[in-house]
């Protein structure tokens, strides 16, 4: 497959190294920073090439000509959305992915269609963004929250500490603590290690644990195993930017929200655009201002603005005058594992969280999902089972007759309707959807290969 990407920020430079190694893939990226991209080429193996990403002959010598997917990521909506209509216009490009930030081009989904503004998937990070910090704050003790299969299964990541009610214990005594809501742990991290779950693994302080279950018994299954805090009431988020506005527009009706901007200007749009937030004209780093706003009673202190060195430091504040939790926004993946895990809760990418939608995209075989894991080095998928017993490896079959790569798990199976935890002795049927877990994303080619069907199938 022949991909070229349209700029080599965050979310171009997180899919370019996701895929640089993948077999059958060749990438080029395109970008006007030439440092940028020679930092790039010297790190992956990509092609690059030095332009204005929506120019005809740009896009010519990137190969547009030829290319099986066009993905538009530059931090220009316009520019984007032009790339797109040139590469299909002039190339007949016969995918064309397009990221759009601003709302105001969003809401109007209707725009995007090959009789008007080509593009055939729409990337809006912020509205991604937004969705992932909302499912962490309604699951209270999630690390992070997924979900497949049209919200039908969830898959949580919790971290255990000493006390917690199964130290000790091996997954098939947990398993007994949940008789009534069948869970399944898909993955175990200690460190950067992967531990594979087995009947006698033991969960020890600080592993991160992967859970997948249907949607509705995942909480009573936190519950269960005393990972599910008590819910969150009073929120304070710091930076009113695109991501910041969005998530007090989603979530003012139902928690307690304020709103900390430094902009006066902006201060004074967000407390027009938002009907019960409160909104606070100063700096999330003032310790006087935190303390008058009663930081000690937020439960969670969300800090999102476009200044990494901001957020930490106002998170680590909050944390130490007093907030129960928090959440910071980090642009710079290399910094989320630094910081994460003390006096930050969670700390998390947007490169990462919007990585997924694209990755469904460009995966081979019929994903309906993926979500990136780990900082990239994990991911979770969801891939349709297609073919019968004579052109499939693995309709109708066991999965513990299955020849499964190392580190990769069945977690569910979506039937329909309903939901199967994936155990040793479920059998897959045509049209499943299978929910994987790869804790080595490595092996993605092998979980392709293994769904793929015989060509005879299609004879």
């Amino acid at each position: 497959m022949k991909i070229i990407i349209l700029g080599a920020g965050q979310v171009g430079t997180a899919l370019a190294e996701s895929l640089s190694n993948e077999q059958h893939m060749e990438v080029t990226v395109v970008d006007n920073h030439p440092a940028r991209l020679r930092e790039l080429r010297d790190r992956l193996d990509i092609g690059i090439v030095v332009g204005h990403a929506s120019h005809p002959e740009i896009l010519g010598e990137a190969g547009a000509e030829d290319a099986d997917m066009l993905v538009a990521v530059t931090g220009i909506d316009e520019i984007n959305m032009m790339a797109c209509q040139i590469a299909h216009t002039k190339y007949h490009t016969p995918t064309k992915i397009c990221r759009v930030r601003a709302k105001s081009y969003v809401v109007h989904a209707d725009l995007f269609h090959k009789a008007a503004i080509p593009i055939d998937v729409l990337i809006s990070p912020e509205q991604l963004v937004t969705h992932h910090i909302i499912g962490l704050l309604n699951h209270p003790g999630a690390l992070q929250v997924l979900e497949f299969a049209e919200g039908k299964v969830r898959l949580v990541a919790i971290r255990a500490h000493a006390g917690d009610k199964f130290i000790g214990e091996t997954l098939y005594d947990i398993r007994k603590m949940t008789p009534k809501h069948d869970a399944r742990v898909a993955a175990i991290f200690r460190g950067d290690r992967a531990i594979k779950p087995q009947r006698d693994t033991e969960i020890e302080p600080l592993d991160e644990v992967f859970y997948i279950a249907a949607a509705d018994n995942i909480k009573p299954v936190m519950q269960e195993l005393g990972q599910l805090s008590r819910p969150y009431r009073r929120l304070m988020i710091a930076g009113g930017g695109n991501i910041g506005l969005r998530l007090a527009q989603a979530i003012e009706n139902k928690f307690s929200v304020k709103l900390i901007e430094c902009d006066e200007e902006r201060a004074e749009v967000l407390a027009e655009k938002l009907a019960k937030t409160i909104v606070l004209k100063g700096s999330a780093s003032d310790k006087d201002l935190l303390v008058n706003e009663n930081i000690d009673a937020i439960d969670v202190f969300i800090a999102l603005t476009n200044d990494d060195e901001a957020n930490i430091m106002s998170s680590l504040l909050a944390k130490k005058l007093g907030a129960r939790k928090v959440i910071t926004l980090i642009a710079n993946s290399a910094y989320v594992d630094l910081v994460q895990g003390a006096d930050i809760d969670i700390a998390f990418a947007p490169q990462q969280v919007t990585i997924g939608s694209l990755l469904t995209h460009v995966r081979r075989g019929d994903m309906a999902a993926v979500h990136s894991l780990r900082r990239g080095a994990a991911e979770a998928i969801e891939i349709v089972a297609h073919g019968d017993t004579k052109t499939s490896k693995i309709v109708g079959r066991r999965i513990d007759e299955l020849q499964l790569p190392e580190g990769v798990r069945f977690g569910a199976v979506v039937r329909g309707k309903k939901v199967i935890v994936a155990h040793r002795n479920t059998v897959i049927e045509p049209d499943d959807h299978v929910v994987v877990f790869l804790a080595d994303k490595t092996q993605i080619p092998a979980v392709e290969a293994l769904f793929q069907v015989d060509i005879g199938f299609f004879g």
